[in-house]
């Protein structure tokens, strides 16, 4: 399940049921880390068999690229936002360098993810 971080959505999901609250306890937030892994490995063999079945060219690997990529950009502004608000408020300053490289690394991989749709398109035959 994707979250889209829009303001109005953020809100929404704060009154949802299965809303996440912020941990204090170490064991639990790693209990969280560990169950979010455990939950995508478990999608992972089922993407995969489905990449393997649908995606037979590059063509049509294009459309779940520029999801990805779609729902990558959507997420670093979230973290951008973050970011934001950590650096106005003062935070404490290894929070403020981990979310800096997470949002640094995202927009690497958006630009990654725009030249692998690129890739997709072949390039038309000699003579044509």
């Amino acid at each position: 399940m994707s979250v889209r971080r829009t303001l109005k959505q953020a809100l929404a999901a704060l009154t949802s049921p299965g809303w996440s609250y912020a941990h204090t306890d170490p064991e639990q937030l790693h209990m969280v880390l560990a169950e979010q892994t455990a939950a995508a490995n478990r999608q992972a063999a089922d993407h995969a068999d489905e990449a393997a079945a649908w995606n037979t060219a590059g063509l049509h690997v294009q459309p779940g690229v520029l999801e990805v990529r779609r729902d990558v950009l959507a997420d670093v502004h979230y973290l951008e936002g973050l970011l934001i608000g950590a650096r106005r408020r003062g935070l404490d300053p290894e929070l403020i360098e981990r979310l800096a490289a997470a949002v640094d690394t995202g927009h690497e991989l958006t630009v990654l993810l725009a030249d692998a749709a690129r890739a997709t398109i072949t390039a038309p035959a000699a003579g044509h």
